[in-house]
């Protein structure tokens, strides 16, 4: 038997999600990160490989690796409750290899909803290859004003 339930449909569109970043966290541009997807409860996006995010011996830095991660739970959290308002609680990463040169992507996924979220992302090579890092985040929900 097949479902004919279809997902909800995510709360931002990634041309709403661009521009909120743009307005209200205009930080993100560092990295120049693009958004490949957003869904109801995940994201999907692209650190692009710029010598600027690397350390010596041409590996991806951890902090470019963290902020990725970090702005794809945001794009996650936003596409699942729609509330621009979100703020990181906690984020712990484990860093599983070095990450290669090269573009690096956050398949980030929210479990828990309501007053917080909880989520978390796998990193890795555009490229192919295996996970560089695992990221479990929380995340708090102001209420609406």
């Amino acid at each position: 038997m097949t479902s004919t339930h279809s997902a909800p449909e995510p709360k931002i569109d990634i041309v709403q999600f661009r521009d909120l970043l743009e307005r209200l966290h205009p930080f993100a541009a560092v990295l120049g990160i693009d958004v490949v997807h957003i869904g109801h409860d995940n994201a999907c996006l692209r650190l692009p490989e710029r010598n600027a995010h690397q350390r010596m011996g041409g590996m991806v830095a951890g902090p470019m690796l963290m902020g990725l991660a970090d702005l794809a739970l945001y794009a996650a959290v936003v596409g699942a409750t729609g509330n621009p308002d979100a703020v990181t609680s906690s984020l712990t990463i484990n860093f599983l290899r070095k990450a290669p040169p090269g573009d690096i992507l956050a398949h980030a996924r929210i479990h828990k909803t309501g007053r917080t979220c909880a989520g978390d992302v796998l990193l890795e090579p555009a490229n192919g290859g295996p996970a560089v890092a695992q990221v479990i985040s929380t995340w708090s929900l102001p209420r609406a004003k």
